[in-house]
């Protein structure tokens, strides 16, 4: 076992395997899930501790987070299904947030297992990996963000305004002659098949950016510190600051996209309104 930064063959692809419960394999990306997830409910709660009238400084700065991001996505999903929603995207957004600045943590793909080579030893099997750089993960959290879209836009909006939505006549009859009404009419008709395709990969896209954004910074960092040993206690530092921000951006693309997605269904009547 080992303590060291920096040697190696670069970060695996694929999760390793730490233990088993039966059949059924626990990798180490799956401990770290574990980990931050317990964490996030024990910061919470240690930090606000019992809700009061008059909040606590603690329970102030929670309700100040909670309100900034209150104020950017209710007017994208619109204030119908902000309640309802806001449980969802306000949790992607910490999940995925603290799960990406946990590749920076101190021992994260570092302790492990492995072999001396050239005189660093060499990781083989690390005990402590991202839980975002793993694609398990990140496709779990798209097809969680989906299914939930799939309820939201069908109890808030309806089948009939979802079909209207993405195969309905936009154009007004009343504006137009029949001609020119009938032919958008199969027009509009050809843009909702392109739209469900669109649809049906979002889960992809979605799985696919925040993953490779995450291993890719982890291969990164795991590339500074190999690149020039004799400057690998300065020549991370740069890219640490890097992916700290890299990290808070690919958390509210995740939440907001989701946002998008479900505000393009249901916030119609909202937008009429403004």
């Amino acid at each position: 076992m080992s303590l060291v930064k920096g040697a190696g063959d670069g970060v695996k692809v694929t999760a390793e395997k730490v233990f088993s419960f039966g059949n059924f394999p626990i990798t180490n990306s799956m401990v770290t899930s574990w980990v931050i997830s317990l964490f996030l409910v024990l910061f919470v709660k240690l930090l606000v501790g019992k809700p009061q009238l008059i909040p606590s400084k603690g329970q102030l700065i929670l309700e100040s987070v909670i309100g900034g991001i209150r104020g950017i996505i209710e007017p994208i999903v619109g204030k119908k299904v902000f309640f309802p929603s806001f449980w969802l995207l306000s949790g992607l957004f910490f999940f995925i947030l603290i799960h990406n600045w946990s590749g920076l943590l101190p021992g994260v793909g570092t302790i492990g297992y492995g072999h001396v080579v050239d005189n660093h030893f060499a990781i083989d099997k690390p005990l402590i990996r991202p839980g975002n750089a793993d694609l398990n993960m990140t496709l779990a959290l798209a097809l969680v963000a989906n299914i939930c879209w799939i309820y939201f836009i069908v109890k808030y909006a309806g089948i009939k305004a979802i079909i209207k939505d993405w195969f309905g006549n936009k154009a007004n009859k009343s504006e137009v002659s029949s001609i020119i009404f009938a032919l958008l009419g199969i027009i509009f008709l050809a843009v909702g098949v392109i739209e469900v395709i669109s649809i049906i990969f979002r889960p992809v896209s979605l799985t696919f950016r925040l993953f490779g954004n995450v291993f890719g910074g982890e291969s990164l960092l795991h590339k500074m510190f190999v690149l020039v040993p004799e400057l690998q206690w300065i020549l991370p530092v740069p890219f640490y600051f890097m992916e700290v921000l890299i990290g808070l951006v690919q958390a509210l693309v995740f939440m907001l996209l989701v946002s998008v997605y479900i505000g393009l269904i249901c916030n119609h009547e909202d937008a009429e309104h403004h």
